[in-house]
């Protein structure tokens, strides 16, 4: 660990722990993020733009801030390894986009904010855990703390509060929705918690729910079972009342990857048939069932009596479709902010259903290869380090997140960005990239 900080200004406080407490505050009070900025941009309306980009504006300050401590302690090599070069090559590529394809100031600074502000987090995470290693648990404490909150909420809204109950925080029409249904379906409602849809909550409690199980078979539950228990029941219960397909096929493959990384090479072949034989037995169940109405709802999203022309199914389709053509026809990409939330500041808003043809659409071919390479890079220093729970966790929770990209944008979401990416800054700023052979703690 470098040098402990010494007092430079601002009071007594150290630059230090100002850096690691803004960090602090974006990490755990992002899972709040959705109600509050709902609540106070519904009493505050003229202030609205600037309470939805607090963690933004905490980004840009943290940012000044780690400059100034590379500066102090000489350090600027950690940001010359490869992985850090890529990401600052991608976000060159954005503002070089801005002069080709321009959407005008409020969609391309939207869509700059949506693609790039879980990278500066990532990043300004590694330099803070190489600077200081000793406040990694105390991330992990407020992580744990965030999540806790989410799932509670959740088994609230499940089997306690009223379904529309985040209506009194002004979650309505012209907001956020307080809650949805499968194809229109009263029976089967779709539960937020904190986040901003079902989808973002399915996908943030997979995250939660790998960690756990990281834990789980790593054997280290003994210390805090009654934690463990909550954050698994109330993980699942908000998988599974959020409806979201596509988190729910995620979490079997992140499931997937624990249990076989841990027990792979202590299963006899007697094991592998039993699971075989399982595997089998359980497709073949949900063939039987593919006429019920469980199949029918909960699979397939479809409702027969629902009165839409299109269903949800072939709005995904439909979706993908007209992405995937215009992202052959321009490989130059349509620019920053033609897409998601950001389109809808300008003229033509643009629907995109899937995390990498968003970003093809936005960035062109090489932007999505810069993504690639970025996301590849860091679930292989993952992979290499997956012996410690924290990384493995991670590493299985970044590949079922991988797979909800397929369907869904969605590390467009800022809550389910910012923890993954955040995890991630802890885990490989912690240990070094490559294995410590790029060194970023001894850069």
């Amino acid at each position: 660990m470098v040098d402990k900080l010494g007092d430079w200004g601002l009071g007594n406080r150290k630059w230090g722990d100002l850096y690691i407490g803004i960090l602090l505050v974006i990490f755990g009070g992002i899972v709040l993020h959705a109600p509050l900025t709902v609540w106070l941009s519904s009493n505050f309306p003229d202030c609205g733009l600037f309470i939805k980009s607090w963690k933004e504006i905490l980004m840009l300050v943290a940012s000044f801030i780690a400059t100034y401590l590379l500066y102090k302690y000489k350090k600027f090599k950690i940001l010359r390894n490869p992985l850090i070069l890529t990401i600052i090559a991608y976000a060159v590529l954005h503002f070089v986009l801005l002069f080709i394809n321009n959407q005008g100031l409020m969609p391309s600074l939207a869509g700059l904010i949506i693609d790039l502000r879980y990278l500066l987090f990532f990043v300004l995470v590694c330099v803070a855990i190489q600077l200081f290693p000793d406040k990694k648990d105390l991330f992990l404490k407020v992580g744990i703390a965030g999540a806790l909150i989410v799932v509670i909420f959740a088994i609230l809204q499940v089997f306690v509060l009223p379904k529309d109950f985040l209506s009194v925080l002004g979650y309505g029409e012209n907001t956020i929705a307080p809650y949805l249904t499968v194809d229109q379906n009263q029976d089967f409602i779709r539960i937020n918690s904190t986040l901003r849809g079902p989808n973002p909550l399915g996908a943030y409690a997979l995250i939660v729910l790998a960690l756990a199980f990281s834990v789980f078979v790593n054997k280290k539950t003994k210390k805090s079972l009654a934690v463990f228990l909550i954050l698994v029941f109330g993980s699942l219960t908000a998988l599974w009342f959020s409806y979201s397909r596509s988190a729910m096929l995620g979490f079997a493959i992140t499931l997937s990857i624990i249990f076989l990384v841990k027990f792979f090479n202590k299963l006899s072949i007697k094991n592998w048939l039993t699971i075989g034989a399982v595997f089998v037995i359980g497709v073949g169940g949900l063939f039987a069932m593919r006429n019920t109405d469980f199949i029918s709802h909960i699979v397939l999203h479809e409702n027969p009596s629902e009165g839409n022309n299109e269903n949800s199914n072939e709005g995904h389709i439909n979706s993908l479709t007209d992405s995937l053509q215009e992202v052959v026809s321009k490989p130059l990409g349509t620019g920053i902010g033609s897409t998601g939330s950001a389109s809808l500041l300008g003229d033509e808003p643009v629907v995109v259903e899937s995390q990498y043809l968003m970003v093809a659409h936005e960035t062109g071919w090489l932007g999505l290869a810069y993504l690639l390479a970025i996301y590849g890079l860091i679930l292989w220093q993952l992979w290499n380090n997956k012996k410690d729970w924290l990384s493995l966790g991670v590493f299985a929770s970044g590949v079922g997140l991988a797979v909800i990209g397929l369907f869904l944008p969605v590390f467009a979401d800022d809550t389910v960005s910012i923890i993954w990416w955040g995890l991630a800054g802890m885990v490989i700023g912690d240990w070094g990239l490559g294995n410590r052979k790029w060194g970023l703690r001894n850069g």
